[in-house]
């Protein structure tokens, strides 16, 4: 990987042109399988999580996610710091689900484990990236792991994306859940 003056880039032009998406932003390169069951972790695999986000599928069986009057299920897990009690604009890189998925991921996702709220979103826009920023070449200072680059910032060039982020808005809270023993 390349750091120049207009960006990050992949060294090889082919790879860097097949890994970046419509917007330009450049997405890690992850090894396993995009399709099939998914293994639980601390983070989705990169391509699932952004087909997922991008075609408004359900992150665990990949399916088009049904939507209703209240529009589209969602599971999150309970934020720390202060929300809005209605959950309104709360920014999520965890994609849709389904219903038939909605019960049994809290189960089997860790970031659910600590509790979790079961929401509709009737609107869910994409609003940017979460990955590692890198500094400029002119800059000092290590890469940013874990920042989230809205899609019209002047820092999108210098990120490689992991994870699609939208901001989910007129939404009805279903339910809340418990940790999971």
């Amino acid at each position: 990987m390349t750091v120049t003056a207009s960006g990050v880039a992949y060294a090889g032009p082919v790879q860097d042109a097949l890994e970046r998406d419509l917007d330009g932003v450049l997405w890690a390169l992850c090894a396993g399988a995009t399709t099939g069951k998914p293994e639980y972790a601390a983070e989705l695999h990169p391509e699932r999580q952004r087909t997922a986000m991008e075609t408004l599928l359900c992150v665990c069986c990949m399916k088009p996610a049904v939507r209703d009057r209240r529009g589209m299920r969602w599971v999150l897990p309970l934020l720390d710091d202060a929300v809005d009690a209605r959950w309104e604009n709360v920014r999520s890189a965890i994609p849709l689900m389904c219903e038939a998925c909605t019960e049994q991921a809290p189960r089997l996702y860790p970031r659910l484990h600590e509790g979790h709220v079961k929401l509709r979103m009737r609107e869910a826009e994409p609003i940017g990236v979460r990955g590692t920023l890198y500094p400029r070449p002119s800059g000092r200072g290590a890469p940013g792991p874990d920042a989230l680059i809205l899609y019209d910032s002047p820092d999108l060039p210098f990120v490689v994306a992991r994870e699609a982020v939208r901001e989910l808005r007129r939404t009805t809270v279903v339910a809340f859940a418990a940790a999971i023993p």
